[in-house]
């Protein structure tokens, strides 16, 4: 094959398993060598459009076998394939259509109407699956085997950004492939893998840290549409799971399901978890049930892994997020680029065959997060003498109060230890004496009672004083990005 890159995987994989189930999606089961087939009719579909080497093709839509098809059979032809986020509005997706420069989308029929409004109708190409996707994929090509190297652009990933306007970071197939190796060395995957792909593909953990690797290695991907706590606890129990990712909020959400103490849930090798930084409390209540609990941090820039909580370490390490991935090389540094001392708080620094390519179109952006050879995070972070990482906040999210830096992970994991809150935020809010101080906002769990001197008074007795909320405010729930995670931007806005 002339192909080196990830448009190549189905092909490759069915010459070595083609029996084997790829997929499974409500009910479908596809083999590897029927997504080889789909996936080479498509690529010779897109062909017949007009795509070439270079050109943009998006998808909106849930996770769903098209999903995947569309990726490898743009990737097959040295296109760019362009996830786009469903949550987005019709002017935001505007924006990134416009700013990736797509040229064929492939979407559902629910999001015909958003994409109306976001194109005018001048959009080149639409594919709707069920419907002209379909007839595409219907029938059989030979695989185009276009000279793919693995310094090429396989897919622009959008950042969601707190302001402002999204950012593409462009990954190559190379920074997807080593990802993947990375995820291999660490968690021991096998070819009988059955993965839950619960989190939404438009964000890069779940596609790098559980998709990609499972069909690699020719595992199983179970595909869920949207997360649903019953319902992934029902997957996990019916498709013999062994293998989940998640944010800290899905795996909470699992375990305050009234069923999930009677769950089998002996058939998972390990759970993933990452996103945002992990609750002791996260991680007790899948350890006691004797799981594997891993948890890590990336960022969509680094395709996503950089840091990785091997198995052996889950428990005398459990709180941080471990050590650099095998490729993959860490700093923690203080605004001078110096090293810190072990347990002083600095930046992230990453480099290694994962890290992107840049931003697209972002030229200035992409020197200064490349600065110096090494993909500045902006995720702050301390490293204890063995070398593991516990991520503390991000740079932006930090709260100074009268001097004094919070961070709010770490008020957040102290409210977690009250019995009943369910989920919780921490943001900055303005104060005429002190700038701004720490406001929490709590979910408390169903049937449970609480208040804000009583949320205040457990928080005293672990913290200092500065760092506890001045104000408690109670929802129902909190606002989340598609991935899981909270919205802090919205509830700056609104309690800030």
């Amino acid at each position: 094959m002339r192909d080196g890159g990830l448009g190549s995987w189905p092909a490759r994989r069915a010459r070595m398993t083609p029996d084997r189930v790829a997929l499974v999606h409500d009910g479908r089961r596809d083999t590897y060598a029927e997504l080889a087939r789909r996936t080479a009719a498509l690529a010779a579909g897109l062909r017949g459009l007009g795509v070439r080497r270079g050109d943009r093709v998006g998808y909106l839509g849930p996770n769903h076998p098209a999903y995947l098809e569309t990726l490898f059979a743009t990737a097959s032809l040295g296109a760019v394939f362009v996830p786009v986020n469903t949550r987005l509005a019709a002017p935001e997706l505007a924006f990134v259509l416009d700013d990736a420069g797509v040229s064929v989308l492939v979407h559902t029929a629910a999001a015909g109407p958003t994409v109306d409004a976001a194109t005018g109708g001048m959009l080149h190409t639409r594919l709707v699956i069920g419907g002209s996707y379909d007839d595409l994929v219907a029938g059989s090509a030979a695989p185009v085997d276009e000279p793919v190297g693995p310094d090429d652009p396989c897919l622009i990933m959008y950042t969601s950004g707190s302001t402002g306007h999204p950012k593409g970071a462009v990954l190559s197939h190379a920074n997807l492939t080593w990802n993947c190796v990375n995820v291999l060395v660490e968690s021991d995957l096998s070819g009988d893998e059955v993965a839950l792909v619960a989190a939404p593909l438009f964000h890069t953990a779940a596609l790098g840290m559980t998709c990609l690797p499972t069909l690699l290695k020719g595992g199983t991907c179970v595909l869920m549409e949207s997360f649903d706590p019953a319902a992934a606890l029902g997957l996990v129990e019916r498709h013999r799971v062994t293998l989940l990712f998640g944010v800290p909020a899905m795996y909470d959400a699992m375990a305050a399901r009234p069923d999930w103490a009677a769950t089998d849930l002996s058939s998972v090798r390990a759970l993933l978890c990452g996103g945002s930084p992990v609750p002791d409390a996260t991680a007790r209540r899948w350890l006691e049930r004797d799981l594997t609990f891993v948890q890590g941090y990336g960022m969509t820039e680094t395709a996503p892994g950089v840091l990785i909580l091997d198995p052996a370490s889950a428990r005398t390490k459990a709180g941080t997020a471990g050590v650099p991935s095998f490729f993959t090389d860490v700093r923690i540094v203080d605004p001078a680029g110096d090293p810190v001392a072990p347990g002083e708080r600095g930046e992230i620094l990453v480099r290694g065959p994962n890290v992107m390519l840049g931003y697209w179109n972002r030229p200035d952006a992409t020197d200064e997060a490349l600065a110096g050879g090494w993909m500045h995070s902006g995720d702050v972070a301390t490293v204890d003498d063995d070398g593991y990482v516990t991520v503390v906040d991000r740079i932006k999210d930090m709260i100074i109060s009268g001097g004094e830096n919070v961070y709010p992970a770490e008020v957040e994991s102290a409210l977690y230890e009250h019995p009943a809150v369910e989920l919780c935020a921490v943001v900055a809010a303005a104060d005429p004496t002190w700038g701004e101080v720490p406001r929490a906002v709590v979910v408390l769990r169903p049937g449970a009672q609480a208040d804000a001197d009583g949320i205040r008074a457990h928080l005293r007795d672990r913290l200092a004083g500065y760092k506890v909320p001045r104000h408690v405010d109670f929802l129902d729930e909190l606002p989340r990005t598609g991935s899981g995670k909270v919205m802090k931007a919205a509830l700056r806005e609104r309690f800030g």
